[in-house]
C-alpha cells in the first residue's frame, strides 16, 4: 500500500527576512515537512536565527511569505543563551513551570499535576534535586538541561532550537541529542542552527545551508558537499551587511 502524501508544515514562498530593509535570507523557496529533523547551518550572518525569528512572527517578510498549509502550530523556542537574562533570580523550579504558560496561561495556579510534571521533566534531563538552585548558580551544561526541561513541558509539536550545544560539555551534549531523537520519533518537527557539522551529519537527515543566499536544502549529505561549503565560507567574505533590498524577480513570483 503507497503511503499518503505528506502535507508540508510550512511552505517558503520566495521569502526574505531582514532588519531595516537589509536582507539577511534572500528568496527562500522550498517545505518543511510535518516530522522533519532539519539543521540549518552557515556562516555568521548567514541569516539562520533570522529565519528562526520568521517562523515565530517575530519578523515580518521584507518579501515573499510563509505559509502553513495546516494552520500555524503551536511552538517552543529554545534562544541563544546570549539573549538570556539570568540577573533576576529565580528558581530551576518556578522556571521550568513557565512551561506551562502555553496552555495554562500565565495566571493560572499552579496544580499538583503540573508540580509532578516539572519534576518529571527535571529527572529526565539529569537535573533531579536541582528545583530549589537558583539559575544564576548553573554550570552551563546545567543551564542547557534546565532549559529542555522547560521545553519538554510546553510539549509542542514544532520546536525550534537556537545554537542549543553553544558551549555546552559533550556529556550535556550527547543526552540532549538523545532527547531531540525522542521528539523526532514522537512525530514532532525540530528545527536547529548548528555549528558543527559532525553532529549535523550523525544526527539530522535534512538540512538548510544559508550564506544569505540558500545554497542547499534537502538530504544532509545532498547539501553538505565541498562545493556547497566553500559557496558559504566564499559568500561570508563578500557579503554587505549593509546592502540594499534586492529586487523581485516578478516571473518567480508568478
Amino acid at each position: 500500500m503507497n503511503k499518503p502524501p505528506i502535507t508540508p508544515l510550512a511552505t517558503f514562498h520566495n521569502l526574505t527576512l531582514g532588519y531595516e530593509r537589509h536582507p539577511a535570507v534572500h528568496h527562500l523557496q522550498g517545505d518543511i515537512l510535518t516530522g522533519d529533523l532539519l539543521a540549518i547551518v552557515g556562516p555568521n550572518g548567514g541569516g539562520k536565527s533570522t529565519l528562526l525569528k520568521g517562523l515565530m512572527q517575530e519578523i515580518r517578510p521584507l518579501g515573499g511569505d510563509i505559509h502553513w498549509p495546516q494552520g500555524q502550530p503551536q511552538l517552543a523556542y529554545l534562544p541563544q543563551r546570549a539573549r538570556l537574562d539570568l540577573d533576576f533570580p529565580l528558581r530551576v523550579v518556578d522556571f521550568v513551570s513557565l512551561g506551562h504558560w502555553p496552555r495554562c496561561g500565565a495566571f493560572s495556579a499552579i496544580k499538583k499535576a503540573d508540580r509532578k510534571a516539572v519534576q518529571v521533566a527535571l529527572q529526565q534531563v539529569g537535573m533531579a534535586g536541582f528545583d530549589q538552585r537558583s539559575l544564576d548558580s548553573l554550570s552551563g551544561g546545567q543551564l542547557q538541561r534546565v532549559l529542555f526541561a522547560r521545553l519538554l513541558l510546553e510539549d509542542a509539536p514544532l520546536i525550534l532550537l537556537d545554537e542549543p550545544f553553544a558551549a555546552v560539555d559533550e556529556a550535556t551534549t550527547a543526552d540532549l541529542l538523545i532527547l531531540i531523537q525522542q521528539w523526532h520519533q514522537q512525530g514532532r518537527t525540530i528545527i536547529a542552527v548548528l555549528h558543527d557539522l559532525h553532529q549535523v551529519r550523525s544526527h539530522f537527515p535534512k538540512c538548510l545551508l544559508l550564506a544569505r543566499d540558500v545554497l542547499g536544502m534537502g538530504a544532509t549529505e545532498q547539501v553538505l558537499t565541498a562545493e556547497n561549503l566553500a559557496k558559504a565560507r566564499k559568500m561570508q567574505v563578500l557579503a554587505d551587511p549593509l546592502a540594499p533590498i534586492c529586487d523581485f524577480d516578478e516571473a518567480s513570483e508568478s
